[in-house]
């Protein structure tokens, strides 16, 4: 055998193999999950199975900053959340609903936990009156979400494409603010009120 033929073959058998990138897992044992379930498809899937671990990773920062939460709720709505998860199976889109579910849960996570940087406290007054005060901080997740406090509630809003200004809306409130005017709902059917920036 020639010395040429002798370096190819030690070229292609006895070099070293071409570096192998791993295909991203879940963060739980995809081999306890059902078949068919939407856990399975989390597995299958690669884009889904690293939205699963990233959402891992935030949700036990979380947790860190959950530790001193009375009475403890974190984990009882991971639970909840899963269930929701989950019930993507009824949806004609399953992989887009799965992933959809998780993106807003990872959002959520940071926003109320303060894992990013807020943008605020910024004060609204509603209606003419002081004392009616909306406080609002703002969080560069994906999708973009802020956090509002008014009395001694709070509400979590996620943004929503508008025609003008931003509108962020929430489970029952909504914010929208044009040119420097925040139209705010605050709870179901209420009436909407008609916010602006203390000078």
């Amino acid at each position: 055998m020639r010395r040429g033929q002798i370096g190819l073959l030690l070229a292609l058998f006895g070099g070293a193999a071409p570096a192998v990138q791993a295909v991203p897992r879940p963060a739980f044992d995809c081999a306890k999950v059902q078949p068919g379930s939407m856990a399975a498809l989390v597995c299958a899937d690669a884009g889904l199975a690293q939205l699963d671990q990233q959402l891992s990773q935030v949700y036990g920062q979380a947790l860190k900053k959950a530790a001193k939460e009375r009475p403890p709720l974190l984990k009882a709505e991971q639970r909840g959340w899963v269930k929701g998860r989950d019930e993507c199976w009824k949806s004609q889109d399953k992989p887009a609903c799965v992933k959809d579910s998780y993106v807003h849960r990872i959002a959520e996570l940071q926003a109320r936990y303060r894992l990013l940087p807020a943008q605020g406290p910024i004060r609204w007054a509603c209606d003419g009156n002081a004392a009616k005060e909306v406080v609002v901080n703002f969080f560069a997740t994906e999708p973009p979400t802020l956090v509002a406090e008014f009395g001694d509630s709070s509400s979590l809003m996620f943004a929503e494409r508008s025609a003008s200004g931003s509108r962020y809306v929430g489970r029952n409130e909504s914010f929208w603010e044009h040119q420097g005017e925040a139209r705010i709902v605050w709870g179901y059917q209420t009436p909407e009120m008609v916010c602006r920036q203390p000078k």
